[in-house]
């Protein structure tokens, strides 16, 4: 389905432009003379403007559709991409970094844009597995990007000047696949918002669907959910080389490419969370999905604690495999969840979900950024925080789920009944 592929590719490169950077982080801190705390902040930069972007992109989907939505920001986000190497100080790298952090938002209209051509029964599926291939784009980033920066010094340029040529290289991917998105897509199967005839409710403003959404408690579990694993992975991400050079005292493309199967990890243990999702969904209704979530979340927390705590190299590696699982499945899980909330304001639930995410990232970044806290540590801490995350989903959720379950899971669950013009 051309939708499916062109959907999860380009959720692939936005990877490779949101964190192209990070695995040339060991150059750049050299390179700007950057500190602990500043490289913290930069971290909380890339991650920052997600929440608000994710937010606007989701209420953007309601109102002009995926196709549209996808273009804008493919076009425009490619522009700090390729302007971050002109970054000469802290200050001018750390808006670079905040700019592109817009490009975050991509994952609210790939959601979007899954879950109104999918049916329920493999709506979760769809949706996990659309984002598992895209987030695989954080793995193979850690691992190529140091390749194409091996490839500009090869070429003769010196360090400083080679990470900021590297750059390009992401941008105009980023940029190419805007035009390829618009011309090759449509919003929904029944063809594009502007062509067909929308109920009277889509026909509103969608301010009272996107409040409707921020009123009902269940977006608000799922929001925590989703910055408890979602949130942690892209803070891996940023700081996954780093923590592999200074702890076990790796080459960048050693720790790149450890680094990066982290990520890889994504091109079937999020859609397994998914799967999971819509099995338990068909056998339970709605509170199995969520039972499935709180177990995976349980998981990754107690991975992550011990990941934190190993000093041998293949052990390291092994239990980083480990939690990575249990985390990307529960990202999977999660959006199994979030197609069956609120159809009527689907962008609304996907962007405040998504951005929690970012929250959570945000709220670990501050921890990365502490210079009186190891990485270790902070590892250690999240790990806590993330079990304590997936008992409260369990409780929440499952009470408010028994307390008003209007969805049905054998309702349909495309963009309230679109109809041809």
């Amino acid at each position: 389905m051309r939708a499916f592929h062109l959907t999860w590719m380009t959720f692939f490169l936005c990877f490779f432009g949101w964190f192209g950077i990070a695995p040339l982080m060991p150059i750049v801190r050299k390179d700007l003379n950057l500190d602990q705390a500043q490289i913290g902040n930069i971290i909380i930069a890339s991650v920052a403007i997600t929440v608000f972007a994710r937010l606007f992109f989701g209420w953007l989907c309601d109102k002009i559709g995926p196709r549209l939505s996808y273009t804008l920001l493919l076009i425009i986000g490619s522009i700090p991409v390729m302007c971050i190497g002109f970054a000469n100080s802290y200050e001018s790298f750390l808006l670079f970094r905040l700019a592109i952090g817009l490009i975050g938002a991509s994952f609210v209209i790939t959601q979007y844009h899954t879950s109104v051509m999918f049916a329920p029964n493999v709506v979760g599926t769809a949706n996990a597995t659309v984002a598992g291939w895209g987030n695989m784009g954080g793995g193979v980033t850690l691992m190529v990007m140091p390749l194409v920066f091996a490839a500009f010094v090869g070429a003769g340029y010196l360090e400083p000047q080679a990470w900021r040529y590297s750059m390009v290289v992401p941008g105009a991917a980023l940029f190419i696949m805007g035009f390829i998105y618009y011309f090759f897509t449509q919003d929904t199967p029944s063809g594009n918002f502007k062509d067909i005839d929308r109920t009277a409710t889509d026909k509103k403003s969608g301010k009272g669907n996107f409040w409707s959404a921020c009123k009902d408690y269940r977006v608000w579990v799922l929001f925590l959910a989703y910055g408890a694993c979602f949130g942690i992975e892209i803070t891996i991400d940023n700081i996954a080389t780093l923590y592999f050079v200074d702890n076990f005292n790796l080459g960048i493309k050693e720790a790149g490419i450890i680094a990066g199967t982290f990520g890889m990890m994504n091109i079937f243990a999020r859609a397994l969370g998914g799967i999971f999702g819509d099995m338990a969904g068909k056998k339970y209704g709605i509170n199995g999905r969520i039972i499935i979530l709180g177990a995976f979340l349980l998981l990754e927390g107690i991975g992550i604690m011990i990941f934190s705590t190993m000093d041998v190299l293949l052990w390291a590696i092994v239990t980083m495999l480990l939690f990575a699982l249990f985390l990307k499945m529960s990202n999977g899980a999660t959006y199994a969840v979030v197609p069956f909330i609120n159809k009527k304001a689907m962008g609304a639930v996907a962007g405040i979900v998504g951005a929690g995410g970012n929250v959570g990232a945000v709220l670990a970044g501050f921890l990365f950024a502490s210079k009186t806290i190891s990485y270790r540590e902070s590892l250690f801490i999240i790990g806590i925080v993330v079990m304590a995350v997936s008992v409260l989903s369990l409780i929440l959720v499952m009470v408010t789920m028994k307390k008003n379950n209007p969805v049905v899971e054998n309702a349909p669950v495309t963009q309230t009944e679109l109809q041809p013009a």
